[in-house]
């Protein structure tokens, strides 16, 4: 029997956001492990985006613009609403409108259905709300809400977060079956929502065939015999400066590392001004703006030796970064910089491909390993062991499938 899957998804953009190249992976996996069955998307977007839908290997895909405005009259009215009632109307308008195209769904013909989270608000998950569509339903979060309990966060606890932990919770307790990307948030989110349901774990993934990798022009070559590298955004809590000052002692310790090494930081934030300016002296730091995915993945395939990957921190990590499948796909020595306690940690096979944010000389020595084995080896590594091969993506989801097909 052909298995009919419907998929909710809220970003499957190519560039500018890992969610979206996860989400369009997820596809690519869900084919691979089931071949013959039916997969349907349905498409919920906030802006018009040029998305190479044709290179997802699913049978169909409804894509819906949002009009997501908010009428004048409504914001007028909830400056003062939610100060009084801790609730806001423009969340609510905005979930309505998901809510309205969720409903217009034939979901009673798929054997399941997958709804799917994108940004830091969910709304697509919240638009399920009471629709008959969400007992029927696979609900998945790639991290945790509302805002307040995400790691790194500096946000402060309001009475409206606690109104959108109530919203999210009738969610969880309606849905068929909750999933996370990340075993430490599968196991906060179950606490956190009291959950009396096994939230499941179904890691993030990246699959090259589903996008178009073929410009390359705006690609920076190395420079030197062995070149690392972090492609990304500096925030929630993760730490770039320490790694930065430990690669520069070893820099300006070592004459060899100077002459035969580079870091290379394709940056997306507020860091780079900064960060330039500290680092004019060292040479051997090159701080650049970020590229579109194309060119970024050629950057890191062909011109990186050891890739970089920075947990949000300063204390916990309970997510699971959307860099690390991409960087596992290519078999390169990483250092992953982390917190105390972290989903990478519970993951990385070796303790080699791992430091503490913090701590600038265990940094320095994990990072001095890695160069000297690029100085005199190319060999592959594998730093998450198998964890994200097709093999265990399979045995996960049919382990999910498998537990709440009698539900």
């Amino acid at each position: 029997m052909k298995l009919k899957f419907l998929i909710v998804k809220q970003d499957l953009r190519v560039s500018g956001t890992s969610q979206g190249i996860c989400s369009r992976s997820f596809l690519s996996k869900l084919r691979d492990v089931y071949p013959d069955s039916i997969i349907d998307v349905v498409y919920l977007k906030e802006a018009p985006t040029e998305d190479q839908l044709h290179l997802l290997p699913v049978d169909n895909i409804e894509s819906h613009v949002l009009d997501l405005r908010i009428p004048f009259i409504t914001k007028c009215v909830n400056s003062i609403y939610w100060r009084l009632f801790h609730k806001s109307l423009n969340e609510q308008y905005i979930h309505k409108i998901y809510a309205a195209h969720l409903s217009n769904i034939d979901y009673a013909r798929y054997d399941h259905i997958f709804i799917m989270s994108s940004g830091l608000n969910h709304e697509t998950i919240l638009g399920s709300k009471d629709l008959p569509i969400l007992k029927k339903a696979i609900v998945s979060f790639h991290d945790p809400y509302p805002l307040y309990w995400y790691s790194g966060t500096n946000r402060a606890l309001s009475n409206l977060d606690l109104f959108r932990l109530r919203q999210m919770n009738d969610v969880v307790s309606q849905a068929k079956t909750c999933i996370s990307t990340a075993a430490l948030m599968s196991d906060d989110l179950q606490f956190l929502y009291g959950s009396k349901k096994k939230f499941h774990t179904l890691p993030h993934q990246f699959c090259e065939k589903v996008f178009d990798l073929s410009n390359n022009s705006q690609v920076v070559k190395k420079n030197k015999k062995v070149t690392i590298s972090y492609h990304g955004a500096i925030q929630f809590g993760r730490n770039a400066d320490c790694l930065l000052d430990a690669y520069k002692e070893l820099v300006n310790e070592n004459e060899y590392y100077r002459e035969n090494t580079e870091f290379i930081l394709r940056l997306r934030g507020q860091d780079n001004k900064r960060l330039i300016a500290k680092y004019a002296e060292t040479q051997n730091i090159v701080v650049l703006d970020t590229l579109n995915f194309s060119n970024s993945s050629n950057e890191q395939i062909h011109e990186t030796d050891i890739g970089v990957i920075l947990e949000n921190g300063p204390l916990v990590c309970n997510i699971l970064v959307g860099k690390a499948p991409f960087l596992a796909a290519y078999n390169k020595p990483i250092l992953c910089i982390s917190p105390p306690k972290s989903e990478l940690r519970n993951i990385v096979k070796e303790e080699k491909f791992i430091a503490t944010a913090t701590d600038k000389e265990e940094i320095k020595q994990k990072l001095a390993y890695l160069i000297r084995d690029r100085f005199s080896s190319d060999a592959p590594m594998y730093p998450f062991g198998d964890y994200f091969s097709d093999d265990n993506f399979k045995k996960s989801l049919n382990l999910i499938l498998s537990e709440i097909g009698d539900k």
